[in-house]
């Protein structure tokens, strides 16, 4: 087994129930907008959508593990991907580049150390790195999307943490596209569902990147523009070519299952793209086979 995957079996994971995140009507209500939610989710809807989420990873026999409800900490903490990344010998703990979620790695290493899990390293400021910008391509390749939300120094830091495994740390420079306030990372264009196929937005990827995974022997599936807004390219691999992804982008599905995929899809309305996070963004993979 190994951390250092995007598309093995999925063995074990961390989720945030969107009871412990949205937690209740009261409190949607009053932080919503400020964390630039595109609209205020439903919370009876939320709750029924993340019961069947999270019955997807059961019914696959994944070891499902719990972020307990925690008051540092806001809704955004369902998107627990973002605040610390695997790796063989432990979790590294981010730093958040976004100011309403600075609080989540703390509350997620305190889960970690309950679980017995072991903690390799922790980034520190004026260092940030978030969990969305950054993918495994192999073993010994970890790409790093250098965005608003995850810095040089923050990439400087990671990829000391991880040179005694022998990892490469690949820096991505992404573009500017929507500015600070939006959810941009690595993984909004780039999602890993094989050793050798990765779902791709191709015109938000640097060219020298998707030249590179080109050159790795990845068959690109495309996301059309139609498909982008809707998460279209945030797909979480269960397996190898067996793919999660939110309800709603048939054609990127279509190319999915023409690449030989099999896809599974889950209503996620709101507690995807109302937060702008899809199936990568509401995991935490902790082990692949």
């Amino acid at each position: 087994m190994s951390a250092h995957s995007e598309s093995g079996k999925l063995k074990t994971v961390f989720i945030k129930k969107a009871t412990a995140a949205f937690i209740d009507d009261v409190h949607i209500s009053k932080h919503w907008e400020a964390l630039n939610y595109l609209g205020k989710p439903e919370i009876a809807k939320a709750l029924s959508e993340y019961d069947a989420f999270e019955k997807i990873f059961i019914e696959n026999g994944t070891e499902v593990l719990y972020l307990p409800q925690d008051d540092t900490v806001n809704m955004d903490s369902i998107y627990c991907r973002d605040a610390a990344i695997a790796t063989n010998r432990g979790m590294i703990i981010c730093n958040m580049g976004k100011e309403g979620r600075i609080n989540e790695p703390a509350a997620e290493k305190r889960a970690f150390e309950a679980n017995g899990i072991p903690v390799l390293g922790v980034i520190t400021a004026p260092g940030t790195v978030e969990g969305g910008d950054v993918a495994w391509l192999d073993e010994k390749t970890l790409a790093v999307g250098h965005t608003y939300r995850t810095n040089e120094e923050g990439i400087r830091q990671l990829a000391a943490l991880l040179a005694p495994q022998g990892v490469t740390v690949m820096p991505v420079s992404m573009p500017h596209y929507k500015g600070p306030s939006d959810v941009f990372h690595l993984m909004s264009v780039l999602s890993p569902v094989d050793t050798n196929i990765a779902v791709v937005y191709s015109p938000l990827i640097p060219i020298i990147f998707r030249n590179e995974l080109i050159a790795r022997g990845y068959e690109l599936v495309e996301v059309p523009d139609e498909e982008f807004d809707s998460m279209g390219c945030n797909v979480l691999a269960l397996a190898p070519s067996v793919c999660l992804m939110v309800k709603g982008n048939p054609i990127t599905k279509s190319r999915l299952e023409k690449a030989g995929c099999k896809v599974i899809e889950y209503e996620g309305a709101e507690i995807s793209v109302k937060g702008g996070g899809g199936p990568t963004c509401l995991t935490r993979p902790v082990l692949r086979d």
